[in-house]
């Protein structure tokens, strides 16, 4: 009965088929000659049949050598699946996922998501960072975090959040709506509230840059400049001072989902939109890849308010 047959020695074979000689063999997996044919002969022992014969000054392949190296072409396959497997096993059981996250994120679909993977990999952690788009895409840049979730509002034309997305792997999260934020005496007797153009007059509230760069594309696009009162990056501060009467605001829906204000109306704007996406660079790790799958399920889930 043949032997069982040695990985290390099947590896051998299967270059020695791929490169077609015992030289080319030995250069590839960086040994030497006589170790190739030594191990060649212990193989064809264990395999109980020849694998090479001479011709020449050479060796070819026998018919059995020809089918034991296709075989161990599968076979190396299955084993370097199965060590990848492994190891994605045991990141994910002891792993980490280092995300750099937007403000609103954080409070709507991160936790949901890091909850969601917490508990199903109770080893794993997680670790946040809050940034604004150019901020979490240097840090991925950097290798300081492994996923940077980001903004693109879709349908006004001014600069990208993050500018040339093509060097990264793109996961769509998220497409959200954007909200007109305006005090509840906005509203008419029958509860009708104004439009984006009959707001011409109004004193705005501007959040961080992109969202300021965002609503001036909007009112341009309404026919109008608007007149910008205060600026804020806290959603909570710009929708207490709409509370106020002292300002009207746009939001987007994570931003809403988060908190809404008493004494606020939010109304979403015809076809205003605001893609939320998470990068990676290259293939993520498997602790960043269960990661975005929650994310994506987190931003897929129903609003609450």
């Amino acid at each position: 009965m043949p032997a069982d047959l040695d990985l290390a020695r099947l590896r051998v074979l299967a270059a020695v088929a791929r490169t077609g000689s015992l030289t080319a063999a030995a250069r590839e997996l960086g040994i030497a000659q006589p170790s190739v044919s030594h191990h060649l002969a212990k193989l064809e022992t264990e395999a109980g049949l020849p694998l090479l014969e001479r011709v020449g000054r050479g060796v070819q392949l026998t018919e059995a050598g020809r089918l034991l190296a296709q075989r161990a072409e599968e076979i190396l396959g299955r084993v370097a699946g199965v060590r990848r497997e492994l190891d994605a096993l045991a990141g994910l059981h002891a792993g980490r996922a280092r995300l750099a996250a937007f403000p609103s994120a954080l409070a709507t679909i991160v936790p949901a998501a890091v909850g969601a993977l917490h508990r199903d990999f109770p080893g794993l952690t997680v670790g946040l960072v809050e940034a604004e788009p150019p901020e979490a895409v240097s840090a991925l840049a950097a290798g300081d975090v492994d996923v940077a979730l980001v903004f693109e509002h879709t349908d006004v034309t001014h600069p990208r959040s993050v500018g040339d997305l093509s060097r990264f792997q793109v996961t769509e999260v998220l497409d959200e709506a954007i909200h007109l934020v305006l005090p509840e005496s906005a509203a008419d007797a029958d509860g009708a509230t104004p439009t984006l153009a009959e707001l011409a007059d109004a004193d705005w509230i501007a959040g961080c840059i992109r969202c300021r760069a965002d609503l001036v594309a909007r009112c341009a696009a309404a026919g109008f400049a608007p007149h910008i009162a205060f600026e804020t990056d806290d959603s909570l501060a710009v929708q207490a001072l709409v509370a106020q009467g002292v300002g009207v605001s746009v939001l987007p829906e994570m931003a809403v989902r988060a908190h809404q204000s008493r004494g606020v109306l939010t109304v979403q704007l015809p076809g205003a939109r605001r893609k939320v996406l998470a990068l990676t660079l290259g293939a993520p790790t498997p602790p960043a890849r269960e990661l975005l799958t929650r994310l994506v399920a987190a931003g897929r889930a129903p609003t609450t308010r």
